[in-house]
């Protein structure tokens, strides 16, 4: 049981982070971004290693992508005053 979840997860990281790649919108990526860290998440629970698990759901499914959002949003505004 152990062994389909290590593989589910690591499938659904190959293809996460195909798409982040894939993506051209900022925002959407952003978006996969954040689908990825809480799919690494759940890869990280899978191998029996909870605190990075957890530092990966803050960072990775969270914060990152939530600054990233913030920038592009930043760039747009300041795009948008130069016109």
């Amino acid at each position: 049981m152990a062994d389909a979840v290590i593989v589910a997860a690591l499938v659904l990281v190959a293809v996460c982070a195909t798409v982040a790649v894939a993506v051209r919108d900022p925002v959407r990526q952003a978006l996969v971004l954040a689908v990825l860290g809480v799919v690494l998440a759940v890869l990280f629970t899978a191998v029996q290693a909870p605190d990075v698990a957890l530092s990966q759901l803050a960072v990775g499914g969270a914060l990152a992508p939530l600054l990233l959002l913030l920038s592009v949003r930043k760039v747009k505004r300041r795009k948008g005053r130069e016109r």
